[in-house]
């Protein structure tokens, strides 16, 4: 990317960031003098619990709820955390939701040890929770009050995606697939190492164009043209890659050693910096109307790029465990201002 490119991108984002701070979305704080700015809001799972930040990172509070409604103080690790439209979701030791942007908490659902959930596109309709533990695939009819074992048991599951029909979960055992919501699931297939699987990335259009990305524990980034059946190395060999997203043309890959860059769907990668750290999460929180603004969360800490991971800089958490940092969507107003120019 050249420098003119570079420049071009920094302004348009700082005129961005200047959209998001006038922001008249802003959601009102109760009890507090001030709004929650949601398009400055982060959220950080450490392995002390959840920690909310209100300016975008400068500075952290630990958010542990307000005596109303239940405490996080048993929360534990944060290893699960989502965040939708007015809702924020975290789970640990139990599944825990907001309503009002992380103030009021409620106990959701009783199963321990969450590392990931993953709600139905469609809530409203189709309440279906998966949630993923140390132990297995856990499914809930409810939105998340009670949870059933699925067919998957006895692995840890670290992701889990699910474009619909299909349900794809990374785990000890590798890429499963599931196209009965968890009543069987096949995998991991040909041509992947037989090692635990902690992070993928499926196309964009996947119904159409099952493409995923999946990173080994053993090292290096295999690559899946039919959902999973069949696998080929896709580069970064002898790479611990924590983290995949796919955004637009790029992909980008987190690393121990490194952070990459692909441009040609994984064929060849670009090496952008060494790691500031060992990644558990890569958000980019402006996609995808913007790529050069990201967070990594890693073993020393948060830390932050403007420039698409060239240059990174701590974000809290100095020499501290961040498994999982999220944001809200983009506010309609933005993308409606986007989609006109």
């Amino acid at each position: 990317m050249s420098g003119t490119r570079i420049r071009a991108g920094r302004m348009a984002l700082a005129g961005v960031a200047a959209l998001l701070v006038a922001a008249p979305w802003a959601a009102p704080q109760q009890g507090t003098s001030g709004p929650i700015v949601t398009s400055l809001t982060l959220f950080a799972g450490t392995g002390e619990g959840l920690f909310r930040s209100g300016d975008w990172s400068h500075s952290w509070s630990r958010v542990q709820g307000r005596p109303s409604g239940a405490r996080l103080d048993t929360l534990g690790a944060a290893h699960a955390l989502l965040l939708l439209t007015t809702q924020v979701w975290v789970g640990g030791n139990g599944l825990y939701v907001s309503e009002d942007f992380g103030d009021t908490w409620v106990a959701r659902g009783e199963a321990s040890g969450l590392r990931v959930v993953v709600p139905s596109r469609w809530p409203q309709s189709d309440p279906t929770v998966f949630a993923g533990t140390g132990a297995g695939l856990l499914r809930s009819r409810d939105g998340g009050r009670r949870f059933e074992p699925t067919a998957l048991f006895g692995s840890a599951v670290h992701r889990i995606e699910w474009p619909g029909p299909a349900l794809v979960v990374a785990c000890d055992k590798g890429v499963l697939v599931s196209n009965d919501e968890g009543k069987s699931f096949v995998g991991p297939g040909a041509g992947l190492p037989a090692s635990p699987v902690g992070a993928i990335v499926l196309s964009s259009f996947y119904a159409a164009d099952p493409v995923m990305f999946a990173a080994p524990a053993s090292g290096g980034v295999f690559r899946s043209s039919d959902g999973g059946t069949s696998w080929k190395a896709s580069g970064l060999e002898g790479e611990a890659v924590g983290d995949l997203v796919w955004l637009g043309p790029f992909l980008y890959a987190a690393g121990a050693k490194g952070f990459y860059r692909s441009q040609d769907a994984g064929a060849s990668w670009t090496r952008l910096a060494d790691s500031p750290g060992r990644p558990s999460r890569l958000l980019f929180p402006l996609a995808p109307g913007a790529g050069l603004e990201a967070f990594l969360a890693t073993d020393q800490g948060l830390f932050h790029t403007r420039d698409a991971g060239e240059h990174w800089e701590p974000a809290g958490f100095a020499g501290q465990l961040v498994l999982t940092v999220a944001t809200f969507p983009a506010p309609e107003p933005l993308a409606q201002s986007k989609r006109r120019k």
